[in-house]
């Protein structure tokens, strides 16, 4: 029998992160008692005695998630524990530790990696977290950061992906969009700098979204909001790579459907005056654009009266039976399906 030399070769891109992950951890057993929630939700659950563990870990590459030509690094630093304090808030718990690893080329003198690691420091000063170790080794490809945080949270108190039922309320935290418009406006000015090295763009009245994308903030104040409103999301989910990625996310973990009314998801005036700008949707861009490391979570309609009127929760939409899907109801009153155009990474 001759070998076949050219076994099939299925392109990454195909797959997408969350395919691929899903594809590659399919035959993992969980063994352990002390394992509660294993791969596939924001953060793992473990538990040890009355508490309960969460742990979480992200990948930030040079080239795939940042761009160091805009990007400072004292903002980098920040953000990259920000993502993964995002994740461990979307569990319901509170962070308490993360470890940083970096590779690093011979490009970046000490003084560069000294700004990386006063943004970490910064971070972790500001949410009470201590970094308790780490890594670092040399790279061919500049850097790459990789971030795992810790928190707890009380013994049966997690909130998973899992746990919608129809009827429940689509809450979302902030306002969403921003992040993507502030890159946006980056990536123009970079090209202009390109053209004329000499030009000082005037960027004050895109303040608010430029920070969106540079220096985000992860949502623990709502976890404590919420311990006060006495709300227990019934499932929640941090929006990272883009509103309808996440609802189908919280939708097939849940296996309910949803319908999402495109009037009340909340978007601040400078997104909208910047799609504007830009001739781009702001309903499309609020769907697909990510990083904007609010909270997307359900509640029991119970729970309402304890919500109504807080700014800093929105309802814009409810949850269904399965087979009823996941729509988005326009200003027309048109139902459209909603599919996945979220950030995927594994795209070139």
């Amino acid at each position: 029998m001759i070998e076949d030399k050219n076994p099939q070769r299925t392109p990454l891109s195909e797959l997408g992160e969350f395919k691929l992950i899903e594809h590659l951890t399919e035959h993992f057993k969980v063994n352990k008692k002390s394992t509660i929630k294993s791969i596939g939700d924001d953060a793992a659950v473990l538990s040890y005695g009355k508490k309960q563990v969460v742990v979480t870990t992200d990948l930030l590459v040079e080239g795939v998630h940042f761009d160091l030509s805009y990007v400072p690094l004292k903002h980098l630093g920040y953000k990259a524990i920000i993502v993964n304090l995002s994740d461990v808030y979307a569990m319901n718990a509170n962070a308490s530790q993360v470890t940083v690893s970096i590779a690093v080329s011979n490009r970046f003198p000490l003084e560069a990696l000294e700004e990386l690691y006063a943004g970490i420091a910064a971070a972790a000063e500001f949410y009470n977290i201590d970094v308790v170790g780490g890594d670092t080794t040399s790279s061919t490809s500049g850097l790459i950061i990789s971030v795992t945080a810790l928190g707890e949270v009380e013994k049966d108190n997690a909130v998973l992906r899992s746990g919608a039922k129809a009827n429940d309320l689509l809450v979302v935290t902030g306002d969403i969009g921003g992040a993507y418009m502030g890159l946006q406006i980056l990536e123009r000015e970079k090209e202009v700098f390109k053209v004329n090295p000499n030009s000082q763009p005037d960027l004050s009245m895109y303040t608010y979204i430029i920070e969106r994308q540079l220096k985000p903030e992860a949502r623990k104040d709502i976890i404590e909001l919420l311990k006060q409103l006495e709300v227990r999301p019934t499932s929640m989910i941090d929006i990272s790579d883009g509103l309808s990625s996440e609802i189908i996310h919280l939708c097939k973990q849940s296996k309910v459907g949803a319908d999402v009314y495109e009037n009340k998801i909340p978007l601040d005036p400078q997104v909208i005056s910047t799609c504007e700008e830009f001739n781009i949707d702001s309903t499309t861009i609020a769907l697909n654009g990510g990083e904007d490391y609010e909270l997307l979570m359900t509640i029991s309609q119970e729970d309402f009266p304890k919500i109504k009127g807080n700014p800093n929760l929105t309802v814009i939409g409810y949850m269904t039976e399965e087979d009823r899907g996941m729509h988005l109801v326009t200003r027309g009153e048109e139902k459209i399906p909603i599919i996945a155009k979220g950030w995927n990474a594994l795209k070139s």
